[in-house]
């Protein structure tokens, strides 16, 4: 129940400094709506890790609730990992022909 409280105090934290990021315009909205959703559904995961409890045991699983989150979010970093690098990979092939463009133009 402790490690509970202390998750969600720092998930208020992260949630004020959002809404202070979004009040100085330093995000955009989809990316505050984005993020908002995101502390959100932890902080539902949070209060109701006894529920999963039982789901998971309920699910013949021999872990607990947040072993599972535990797993779930580590598929989720990968994912995201995943989805920035091929967003990076993009922008340097973008980088790469708007350079040979310029450097054909000039020539």
């Amino acid at each position: 129940m402790f490690q509970q409280i202390i998750a969600l105090i720092i998930i208020a934290w992260f949630l004020s400094r959002l809404w202070w990021q979004r009040r100085k315009n330093y995000i955009s909205a989809s990316e505050f709506l984005f993020w908002l959703v995101f502390w959100l559904s932890a902080a539902l995961l949070i209060i109701g890790l006894k529920f999963i409890d039982q789901l998971v045991a309920g699910l013949g699983f021999s872990g607990s609730g947040i072993e599972v989150l535990l797993y779930l979010s580590v598929v989720l970093l990968f994912y995201l990992v995943f989805r920035l690098r091929l967003k990076l990979e993009k922008i340097e092939k973008d980088t790469t022909k708007i350079v040979q463009h310029i450097a054909l133009k000039d020539k």
